[in-house]
C-alpha cells in the first residue's frame, strides 16, 4: 500500500511546472512518431516553456522513451493512478495543468475517434474533457490514401466544430513508398504555431490591465 501511494505521489509530482506556459504532447501510432524527441526538444527552447507527453499504446512503437526529455503519460498510468475515490484522475490532472495541448501525429484511428466523441484512452479522455476555451492543435498524419477517403474531411471539418486547430499535413514522399499528401506538418511549423499561441498568452495580462 505504502509503495502504491508512492508511485501516485510521483505521478502527480510530475505536474508540478517551473514554466509559465505549459505544453500537453499528444502522439498517436503514426510513424510521424518518430520526430516526438526533435518536437520535444525544440517546445523546451522555447522561453517559459514546460512540456509533458501523452502517448497511445501503438505510438511507442516509433520512438524510443530514452530520447524524450520530458515525462511521458499513458494508459498505464491512468489505472495505477486512481485507486480510491479520493485519488486523482488523471486525464482530469492534465487537462488541469496543460495550457495548450497539440497532437502530433494526429493518425486516421484517433482523428476517428475523436470526431465521434470516443474516449477510451487517456489521450482521448484527455481530448474529451479538454477546456475549449484553451487551444487545441491537431496535425494529421497518415497515408494519402487514407487522406483521400471522404470520411477524413468530413472528420477533420468536425475538429474544427469543436474549435480545435488544424495544422495541415504536407505531401512528400512517406515512409511507405507512396508520394502525395498525408505526411506531418514540419516540426518547425508546429513550433511557429504553438509560438504564436505562447505570444497571445503573455498579451492577455496586458489587456485585463
Amino acid at each position: 500500500m505504502q509503495q502504491e501511494k508512492q508511485v501516485l505521489c510521483k505521478t502527480v509530482e510530475s505536474l508540478n511546472s517551473s514554466g509559465s506556459f505549459r505544453v500537453l504532447v499528444g502522439v498517436t501510432g503514426s510513424v510521424a512518431s518518430l520526430k516526438l524527441p526533435a518536437l520535444v526538444d525544440q517546445l523546451l527552447q522555447l522561453p517559459g516553456v514546460d512540456v509533458r507527453v501523452v502517448t497511445t499504446e501503438h505510438a511507442k512503437h516509433f520512438y524510443k522513451h530514452a530520447e524524450v526529455a520530458v515525462k511521458i503519460y499513458s494508459d498505464k498510468d491512468e489505472w495505477e493512478l486512481w485507486k480510491e475515490r479520493t485519488d486523482p484522475v488523471l486525464h482530469i490532472e492534465l487537462r488541469r495543468w496543460a495550457d495548450l495541448l497539440v497532437i502530433a501525429p494526429l493518425d486516421a484511428n484517433t482523428l476517428g475517434k475523436i470526431s465521434n466523441g470516443i474516449c477510451d484512452n487517456l489521450l482521448t479522455c484527455v481530448v474529451r474533457a479538454w477546456d475549449t476555451s484553451r487551444p487545441l492543435l491537431f496535425c494529421p498524419a497518415m497515408n494519402t490514401a487514407m487522406w483521400l477517403h471522404p470520411i477524413t474531411a468530413q472528420q477533420i471539418s468536425r475538429l474544427k466544430e469543436f474549435g480545435y486547430m488544424e495544422v495541415p499535413c504536407i505531401s512528400k514522399k512517406l515512409v511507405c513508398g507512396d508520394e502525395g499528401k498525408g505526411a506531418m506538418a514540419e516540426v518547425s511549423t508546429i513550433i511557429s504555431v504553438v509560438e504564436q499561441h505562447l505570444h497571445k498568452s503573455k498579451e492577455k495580462p496586458e489587456e485585463s490591465q
